[in-house]
Protein backbone atom coordinates (compact mmCIF):
# COMPACT_ATOMS: atom_id res chain seq x y z
CA UNK A 1 0.00 0.00 0.00
CA UNK A 2 1.42 3.37 -1.05
CA UNK A 3 1.51 6.02 1.69
CA UNK A 4 1.89 9.59 0.48
CA UNK A 5 4.21 11.93 2.37
CA UNK A 6 6.29 9.19 3.99
CA UNK A 7 9.90 8.12 3.22
CA UNK A 8 10.51 5.25 0.84
CA UNK A 9 10.96 1.74 2.31
CA UNK A 10 14.48 1.41 3.70
CA UNK A 11 15.90 -1.50 5.68
CA UNK A 12 13.42 -2.47 8.40
CA UNK A 13 11.32 0.65 7.79
CA UNK A 14 8.17 0.52 5.69
CA UNK A 15 5.59 3.33 5.47
CA UNK A 16 2.69 0.86 5.70
CA UNK A 17 3.61 0.41 9.38
CA UNK A 18 3.01 4.07 10.22
CA UNK A 19 0.20 4.71 12.69
CA UNK A 20 -1.32 7.85 14.16
CA UNK A 21 -0.98 7.20 17.88
CA UNK A 22 -0.46 9.14 21.04
CA UNK A 23 2.04 8.01 23.67
CA UNK A 24 1.87 4.44 24.91
CA UNK A 25 3.71 2.92 27.88
CA UNK A 26 4.00 -0.77 28.75
CA UNK A 27 4.73 -2.51 32.04
CA UNK A 28 4.29 -6.21 32.83
CA UNK A 29 5.61 -9.14 34.85
CA UNK A 30 7.48 -11.63 32.67
CA UNK A 31 5.65 -14.54 34.30
CA UNK A 32 2.24 -12.87 34.29
CA UNK A 33 2.03 -12.36 38.05
CA UNK A 34 -0.48 -9.57 38.80
CA UNK A 35 0.42 -6.93 41.39
CA UNK A 36 -0.46 -3.44 42.52
CA UNK A 37 3.11 -2.43 41.71
CA UNK A 38 2.48 -2.99 38.01
CA UNK A 39 -0.61 -0.76 38.06
CA UNK A 40 1.23 1.93 40.04
CA UNK A 41 4.14 1.82 37.63
CA UNK A 42 1.85 1.97 34.61
CA UNK A 43 0.12 5.05 36.03
CA UNK A 44 3.52 6.67 36.58
CA UNK A 45 4.40 5.98 32.95
CA UNK A 46 1.09 7.51 31.90
CA UNK A 47 1.75 10.70 33.85
CA UNK A 48 5.22 10.91 32.31
CA UNK A 49 3.54 10.81 28.90
CA UNK A 50 1.36 13.82 29.62
CA UNK A 51 3.20 15.75 26.90
CA UNK A 52 1.84 13.26 24.34
CA UNK A 53 -1.75 14.21 25.11
CA UNK A 54 -3.61 17.37 24.18
CA UNK A 55 -6.07 19.81 25.67
CA UNK A 56 -7.95 22.78 24.26
CA UNK A 57 -9.06 26.02 25.83
CA UNK A 58 -10.32 23.99 28.79
CA UNK A 59 -7.07 22.96 30.52
CA UNK A 60 -8.82 20.27 32.62
CA UNK A 61 -10.25 18.33 29.65
CA UNK A 62 -7.88 16.11 27.71
CA UNK A 63 -8.28 14.33 24.40
CA UNK A 64 -8.32 10.98 26.19
CA UNK A 65 -6.24 8.83 28.51
CA UNK A 66 -6.64 5.43 30.11
CA UNK A 67 -5.08 2.20 31.27
CA UNK A 68 -5.30 -1.42 30.08
CA UNK A 69 -4.88 -4.13 32.72
CA UNK A 70 -5.82 -7.71 33.54
CA UNK A 71 -9.40 -8.26 34.65
CA UNK A 72 -9.22 -7.60 38.44
CA UNK A 73 -11.00 -10.83 39.32
CA UNK A 74 -10.49 -10.77 43.10
CA UNK A 75 -11.75 -7.19 43.36
CA UNK A 76 -14.79 -7.91 41.21
CA UNK A 77 -15.50 -11.14 43.09
CA UNK A 78 -15.72 -9.19 46.33
CA UNK A 79 -18.13 -6.65 44.84
CA UNK A 80 -20.29 -8.93 42.72
CA UNK A 81 -22.14 -10.33 45.75
CA UNK A 82 -23.57 -6.83 46.35
CA UNK A 83 -25.35 -7.15 42.99
CA UNK A 84 -27.06 -10.44 43.71
CA UNK A 85 -24.92 -12.76 41.60
CA UNK A 86 -21.67 -14.68 42.00
CA UNK A 87 -18.90 -14.56 39.46
CA UNK A 88 -17.56 -17.78 37.91
CA UNK A 89 -13.85 -18.59 37.89
CA UNK A 90 -11.27 -16.46 36.08
CA UNK A 91 -11.77 -16.20 32.30
CA UNK A 92 -15.16 -17.93 32.52
CA UNK A 93 -16.89 -14.56 32.24
CA UNK A 94 -16.34 -11.39 30.28
CA UNK A 95 -16.71 -7.84 31.50
CA UNK A 96 -16.25 -4.28 30.35
CA UNK A 97 -17.33 -0.73 30.95
CA UNK A 98 -20.21 0.51 28.83
CA UNK A 99 -20.64 4.23 28.16
CA UNK A 100 -24.37 4.91 27.79
CA UNK A 101 -26.63 7.91 27.04
CA UNK A 102 -27.45 10.15 30.03
CA UNK A 103 -31.12 10.01 29.05
CA UNK A 104 -32.75 7.13 30.95
CA UNK A 105 -35.09 6.10 28.11
CA UNK A 106 -32.32 5.97 25.51
CA UNK A 107 -30.06 4.20 27.98
CA UNK A 108 -32.71 1.50 28.44
CA UNK A 109 -32.93 1.00 24.67
CA UNK A 110 -29.20 0.33 24.60
CA UNK A 111 -29.26 -2.00 27.61
CA UNK A 112 -32.22 -3.97 26.28
CA UNK A 113 -30.54 -4.43 22.91
CA UNK A 114 -27.26 -5.39 24.58
CA UNK A 115 -29.05 -8.10 26.57
CA UNK A 116 -30.88 -9.29 23.45
CA UNK A 117 -27.62 -9.66 21.53
CA UNK A 118 -25.99 -11.55 24.41
CA UNK A 119 -28.88 -14.01 24.33
CA UNK A 120 -28.78 -14.32 20.54
CA UNK A 121 -25.06 -15.13 20.75
CA UNK A 122 -25.92 -17.92 23.22
CA UNK A 123 -24.14 -16.38 26.20
CA UNK A 124 -25.44 -15.58 29.69
CA UNK A 125 -25.97 -12.09 31.11
CA UNK A 126 -24.98 -12.16 34.77
CA UNK A 127 -25.91 -8.54 35.46
CA UNK A 128 -24.92 -4.88 35.47
CA UNK A 129 -22.88 -2.92 37.98
CA UNK A 130 -23.35 0.80 38.59
CA UNK A 131 -19.80 2.15 38.39
CA UNK A 132 -18.84 4.70 41.07
CA UNK A 133 -17.62 7.88 39.39
CA UNK A 134 -16.15 11.19 40.57
CA UNK A 135 -16.22 14.09 38.11
CA UNK A 136 -15.19 16.76 40.60
CA UNK A 137 -11.75 17.22 39.02
CA UNK A 138 -12.53 17.00 35.31
CA UNK A 139 -13.08 19.99 33.05
CA UNK A 140 -16.35 21.51 31.95
CA UNK A 141 -15.83 20.30 28.38
CA UNK A 142 -15.60 16.69 29.53
CA UNK A 143 -18.52 17.09 31.95
CA UNK A 144 -20.70 18.38 29.12
CA UNK A 145 -20.39 15.04 27.31
CA UNK A 146 -20.11 12.75 30.32
CA UNK A 147 -21.83 9.38 29.71
CA UNK A 148 -23.63 7.16 32.18
CA UNK A 149 -21.22 4.33 32.96
CA UNK A 150 -22.25 0.76 33.74
CA UNK A 151 -20.23 -2.43 33.89
CA UNK A 152 -21.61 -5.52 32.18
CA UNK A 153 -20.86 -9.13 33.17
CA UNK A 154 -21.34 -11.97 30.67
CA UNK A 155 -20.83 -15.63 31.51
CA UNK A 156 -19.58 -18.19 29.03
CA UNK A 157 -22.33 -20.74 28.48
CA UNK A 158 -20.11 -23.63 27.48
CA UNK A 159 -16.51 -24.03 28.60
CA UNK A 160 -14.02 -25.15 26.00
CA UNK A 161 -10.69 -26.44 27.25
CA UNK A 162 -9.42 -26.82 23.69
CA UNK A 163 -10.29 -23.33 22.47
CA UNK A 164 -10.10 -20.72 25.22
CA UNK A 165 -10.15 -17.94 22.62
CA UNK A 166 -13.61 -18.94 21.38
CA UNK A 167 -15.22 -16.95 24.19
CA UNK A 168 -13.03 -13.93 23.42
CA UNK A 169 -14.20 -14.05 19.82
CA UNK A 170 -17.81 -14.30 20.95
CA UNK A 171 -17.39 -11.23 23.19
CA UNK A 172 -15.89 -9.35 20.24
CA UNK A 173 -18.90 -10.22 18.10
CA UNK A 174 -21.28 -9.03 20.84
CA UNK A 175 -19.45 -5.72 21.15
CA UNK A 176 -19.35 -5.11 17.41
CA UNK A 177 -23.01 -6.01 16.93
CA UNK A 178 -23.94 -3.57 19.66
CA UNK A 179 -21.80 -0.81 18.18
CA UNK A 180 -23.40 -1.35 14.76
CA UNK A 181 -26.88 -1.22 16.28
CA UNK A 182 -26.26 2.10 18.00
CA UNK A 183 -24.48 3.55 14.97
CA UNK A 184 -27.46 2.82 12.73
CA UNK A 185 -30.09 3.81 15.31
CA UNK A 186 -32.00 7.08 15.49
CA UNK A 187 -31.06 7.72 19.12
CA UNK A 188 -30.29 11.40 19.68
CA UNK A 189 -27.57 10.48 22.16
CA UNK A 190 -26.01 7.66 20.18
CA UNK A 191 -22.63 9.44 20.27
CA UNK A 192 -22.41 8.76 24.01
CA UNK A 193 -22.31 5.01 23.47
CA UNK A 194 -18.94 3.29 23.65
CA UNK A 195 -17.57 -0.04 24.86
CA UNK A 196 -13.83 0.51 25.49
CA UNK A 197 -13.29 -3.23 25.97
CA UNK A 198 -15.24 -6.45 26.46
CA UNK A 199 -13.04 -9.35 27.42
CA UNK A 200 -12.47 -12.21 29.85
CA UNK A 201 -8.80 -11.30 30.13
CA UNK A 202 -8.25 -7.57 29.87
CA UNK A 203 -10.01 -4.48 31.15
CA UNK A 204 -9.85 -0.83 30.06
CA UNK A 205 -10.43 2.31 32.08
CA UNK A 206 -10.48 5.39 29.89
CA UNK A 207 -12.16 8.71 29.36
CA UNK A 208 -11.81 12.26 28.11
CA UNK A 209 -9.16 12.79 30.74
CA UNK A 210 -5.68 14.15 31.28
CA UNK A 211 -3.05 11.59 32.24
CA UNK A 212 -2.87 12.67 35.87
CA UNK A 213 -6.68 12.50 36.17
CA UNK A 214 -6.66 8.76 35.47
Amino acid sequence: MKRHGYPQPTGLYHPSNERDNCGVGFMAHLKGVPSRQIVTGALEILVNLTHRGACGCDPLSGDGAGILLQVPHDFLKNHSTELGFDLPEREEYGTGLVFLPPDAAQRKVCQDQFERIIQEEDQVLLGWREVPTDNSHIGKTAKAVEPHILQVFIQQRELSATDRMAFERKLYVIRKRMENFVRSSELDQSSYFCVPSLSSRSFVYKGQLLADQV
